[in-house]
């Protein structure tokens, strides 16, 4: 057999696509982590579909996996695919536009028969006439290849179909000269109790990596070397799962329990599932009834002197609302997360947004103030996590963190933090009995004391109606209302103090600055950085401190001619920008469920600017 050619790659974008069932987001993922190990630097897009189980084999039904990894600093999963592994019609149809002109398509030919092909609104078969030309295209029966593999394996026709996610990840691993190792071992320890299911998907993923070694059709593979990142420790580590250990590593530098409160609502539910296994931590997990009892729960686990904290998505972040009205009127530590999905009401659920910024800012009956914090990228939820429960017990107030579905669900490397070299969580339980008021005030925060029920000498009432300044006392009077409201917004307004300053990235004063926040930075980042490499005057300023604004950002956008903010939405944060700059900031705006790529980006940056 003549040697197959070897190509060397910067970067590949990768998606495989099938049913709900076909298990895409499994083999998705042990891509994305054995490209992780190997040192490349990964960007992730899982894509899930809305409907719980959608009609097999029809549009709706459509699970996919975007994966790019590369050898220098990835900022997104990609524009645009290099290789599209397509298990059945629908999938091809759904995805065939993300695919490059002469991109690598496989197709599992076994589920192109007539009625997939209605279920996918082909009205002819496109591996027949002539769709796919622009392609390179590799017809496969996966499904037969993987029933033959695995015939001697003792399971039926059912548990062998199951595994034909794995022969397609063998072909792609083969593909990119990916090693096998450390899936083999994933799927050891993921079916330790089922060793057949184990031999099943290792034959599989050896049998797809076989079929290309030996089969003719593939005659080049192709290679992507290490990305040079800073020394230390990595892992792979999904948005959800950083905000969960970033939760964690609070509470250990606290030194405090912290009590999660929490319903199951997508896509914020992993972060329950994670912290529930780190009870070792001094972390303790309820999963509530409703989502009401869930903040509640942790309010009165902040009373009593733990972390508070609660997440949910959009609806029930709307379901919450006099809870947290409360823990504003009682000025508790409270960390509330928002992973946001696509609205309103139920909207998609698995399908992501940047719409519930206005919620969090203003979403409360009364003036209730609230800082609002937002996390870039997957490995940025950790630190957002734990600076939201830093802000909140050092102020003494609840503080929102917003993440999105793209955020929450993607994967990115992660350098795994020395803990000693976070900042320190500061609180205060002490008071002199003989001149304690429950609402003495820090000079500097303007936080109240937190005082542990129980503490002998420091008795107090708590409540939603308006306090007394100082004594606590239940009060009606005018003066005293107006005096409270100030402070409860003076106090907001002190955190922008801690703001580290607003980077700005290309020259300090030019025709445009590109402003983003939440998980529009990694393709405006480069989108930017693209613009200015073809000569465009463009910076860019990346928001993570969203309520107050930071106070160098007034002064950064005077600097500029004209200034672009895309966001998720119908223009949110353009909003907060005009109302306190007084500046025709432009809005571009994406709701389609599924977030920015760079060639978006970079257009509308042409346009604005004019060239």
């Amino acid at each position: 057999m003549a040697q197959k050619v070897v190509e060397t790659l910067k970067d590949v974008t990768v998606i495989f696509a099938g049913d709900s069932g076909d298990g895409m987001q499994l083999v998705g993922n042990e891509l994305a982590n054995t490209s992780a190990i190997v040192g490349n630097d990964i960007g992730t897009l899982p894509d899930f579909p809305a409907e719980i189980r959608a009609p097999q084999g029809t549009l709706a039904g459509v699970s996919g996996y975007q994966l790019k990894f590369g050898n220098y600093d990835l900022r997104t999963p990609g524009d645009i695919g290099d290789t599209l592994i397509a298990m059945n019609p629908a999938a091809l149809k759904v995805n065939l536009p993300k695919l490059k002109p002469n991109g690598v398509l496989i197709v599992d030919t076994a589920n192109f028969e007539k009625k997939n092909l209605a279920l996918a609104k082909y009205e002819s078969n496109p591996l027949e006439d002539y769709t796919l030309d622009k392609y390179q295209v590799f017809p496969v029966n996966i499904t037969n290849l993987t029933r033959e593999a695995l015939k001697e394996t003792g399971l039926d026709t059912r548990g062998i179909d199951r595994c034909k996610n794995f022969f397609a990840l063998g072909m792609v691993f083969w593909l990119y000269n990916r090693p096998l190792d450390f899936t083999i071992n994933i799927i050891k320890k993921k079916f330790a109790k089922k060793e057949k299911v184990a031999e099943a998907n290792i034959l599989a993923l050896r049998g797809g990596y076989a079929y290309c070694e030996a089969t003719e059709a593939f005659a080049i593979s192709y290679e992507v070397k290490p990305a040079k990142l800073a020394p230390g420790k990595y892992r792979s580590i999904m948005g959800n799962t950083a905000l969960a250990l970033g939760l964690v590593a609070a509470t250990s530098k606290a030194k405090k329990q912290m009590f999660y409160g929490g319903y199951p609502i997508t896509p914020a539910s992993d972060i329950l599932h994670e912290l529930a296994k780190h009870k070792n931590f001094g972390i303790k997990t309820f999963q509530a009834e409703d989502e009401i009892a869930g903040v509640c729960s942790a309010i009165g686990a902040s009373y009593a002197g733990a972390i508070g904290v609660t997440a949910t998505s959009g609806p029930g972040l709307a379901l919450k609302t006099e809870a947290i009205g409360l823990a504003i009127a009682t000025e508790l530590p409270l960390v509330i997360i928002d992973v946001q999905r696509a609205g309103p009401s139920t909207g998609m659920p698995t399908k992501t947004e940047q719409s519930d910024l206005f919620q969090a800012v203003y979403g409360r009956n009364g003036d209730a103030p609230i800082p609002v914090m937002a996390a870039a990228t997957p490995s940025d939820c950790f630190e957002m996590a734990y600076e939201a429960t830093r802000i909140a017990i050092k102020y003494m107030t609840p503080v929102i963190l917003l993440t999105d579905n793209y955020v929450a669900n993607g994967a990115e490397p992660w350098k795994i933090p020395n803990i000693d070299t976070l900042k320190p969580i500061e609180y205060d339980h002490t008071a002199d009995p003989d001149n304690f008021h429950p609402y003495t005030r820090n000079p500097e925060t303007l936080a109240r004391k937190w005082i542990i029920p129980g503490t002998k000498g420091l008795q107090y009432r708590i409540g939603g109606i308006e306090r007394q300044n100082v004594t606590g006392n239940i009060s009606y009077d005018p003066d005293n209302h107006q005096t409270m409201n100030d402070l409860r917004f003076e106090k907001v307004d002190r955190i922008a103090n801690e703001y580290p300053a607003t980077k700005v990235v290309g020259d300090e004063k030019g025709d445009l600055l590109v402003i983003s926040w939440g998980g529009t930075y990694g393709a405006t980042a480069t989108a930017v950085e693209r613009a200015r490499e073809e000569g465009y005057s463009v910076s860019h300023a990346h928001l993570r401190y969203v309520y107050p604004l930071p106070n160098d950002l007034g002064g950064i956008i005077k600097n500029f001619k004209k200034v672009l903010i895309p966001e998720l939405n119908n223009g949110q944060l353009v909003h907060l920008i005009r109302d306190k700059y007084v500046v025709d900031a432009i809005c571009y705006s994406k709701v389609k469920g599924q977030p920015f790529v760079v060639g978006e980006i970079q257009a509308k940056i042409a346009e604005v600017i004019g060239k």
